[in-house]
């Protein structure tokens, strides 16, 4: 199973979906203003920033631009085990070997 990668998207301010640990986001004018630092947002690379729908990868990638690729597994193989058995159990069941 691997990653298909539509376009690679890093976290921003601007998306819907961040969210600051601190709670000290401001938006206004297209920028976006960190009160706790008193400077501009950083995005991503800000230890408080994080994503609502925990998409946010390690390398500040949003994972809503990743698209999983799922690869066609083949069934296993049907395995013939035999059990062996007790000989009280084996004279209830009648058997020696269960399938």
């Amino acid at each position: 199973m691997g990653l298909a990668l539509k376009e690679l998207k890093y976290c921003s301010p601007d998306c819907s979906f961040f969210r600051c640990g601190k709670k000290s986001l401001k938006t206004g004018r297209g920028d976006a203003w960190c009160t706790y630092t008193n400077d501009y947002c950083v995005g991503y690379k800000c230890n408080y920033a994080s994503c609502i729908r925990n998409k946010l990868l390690n390398d500040g990638v949003c994972g809503l631009t990743i698209k999983r690729r799922a690869e066609d597994l083949e069934p296993p193989e049907e395995l013939d085990i035999q059990v062996k058995i007790r000989s009280k159990l084996m004279k209830k069941l009648g058997e020696k070997e269960i399938f």
